[in-house]
């Protein structure tokens, strides 16, 4: 791996109000989490995010949307933004992150700017049906599959943390060998007390070690760090690139607040590292 790193930013476009019971999202309705919730973020607001994501080095930008999948209203507030970014901000990758989708979806978002989508596995396909009982894991993997088969960048990857198994952290992993994707975000369960899955399972070294093992599985795959970072591994952070990670995601995230954007990015200075220019 080389000294490049690689920075993303994500922007929560919709907010909350999720009909969906997965255990470890605060953005479900069915729990009661202290949140911000919003219909639609307004699109100048958007786009001064995705101008200062631009210019603190990221050259990713995350479109997510709250709720179980894409629907028309959501493919044109969307497309509505992405055309706007891509008018005014030169050089930054656009990627959707707006649940499950199928094909003909897929190509709407891809016409209209979209350049990546994100959909994470979560978990094994064996622990899923104990944290999320509205849709399936299998529906999540096939929405991984429509994303290659219509030409966008695939990011898939899942949550650490949520009470599984090692078994079951084996066996995300294994799915993930099976779609290839081009980047992989790690995300480590963040408590909520509101939530039902009430702690994290997962140490510092373990989370380290996943990285690790992941990097050796996937030696030229994009390999991020992203919710839960500050949590998991507190005085750590530098360990994530000496392990093999080489992309984060800079200030906050969906409902949490990030690390400082100027703190993280010094400390990449200081060990030698260099922030990447496209990807």
């Amino acid at each position: 791996m080389d000294n490049k790193i690689f920075l993303c930013a994500i922007s929560n476009i919709t907010s909350g109000n999720c009909a969906e019971d997965c255990s470890f999202c605060t953005q479900s309705s069915r729990y009661k989490t202290d949140i911000q919730k919003y219909k639609k973020k307004p699109i100048e607001q958007i786009l001064e995010e995705a101008k200062r994501a631009k210019a603190n080095g990221a050259i990713g930008f995350c479109l997510v949307t709250s709720g179980k999948g894409l629907d028309d209203k959501k493919i044109e507030f969307v497309s509505q933004v992405a055309n706007k970014i891509k008018k005014s901000v030169q050089g930054l990758g656009l990627i959707g992150c707006n649940g499950l989708a199928t094909i003909e979806q897929l190509r709407e978002l891809k016409k209209n700017g979209i350049d990546k989508y994100n959909h994470n596995l979560e978990t094994s396909r064996e622990y899923y049906k104990t944290i999320c009982t509205t849709h399936s894991w299998e529906e999540r993997f096939q929405t991984c599959l429509n994303v290659k088969e219509v030409g966008l960048d695939l990011c898939t990857g899942g949550i650490f943390g949520m009470g599984e198994s090692i078994e079951d952290r084996a066996s995300l992993i294994h799915s993930i060998q099976k779609l290839n994707p081009k980047s992989i975000p790690l995300n480590f369960y963040h408590p909520n007390p509101a939530l039902p899955i009430k702690k994290a399972n997962i140490t510092e070294d373990e989370a380290l070690f996943t990285i690790k093992f992941m990097r050796e599985l996937f030696p030229k795959t994009m390999i991020m760090v992203a919710g839960g970072r500050e949590v998991t591994f507190k005085t750590k952070f530098k360990d994530i690139f000496r392990y093999g990670a080489n992309s984060i995601v800079i200030g906050d995230y969906l409902t949490t607040s990030g690390e400082a954007i100027k703190k993280d990015l010094k400390i990449i200075k200081n060990l030698g590292l260099e922030i990447a220019t496209n990807c």
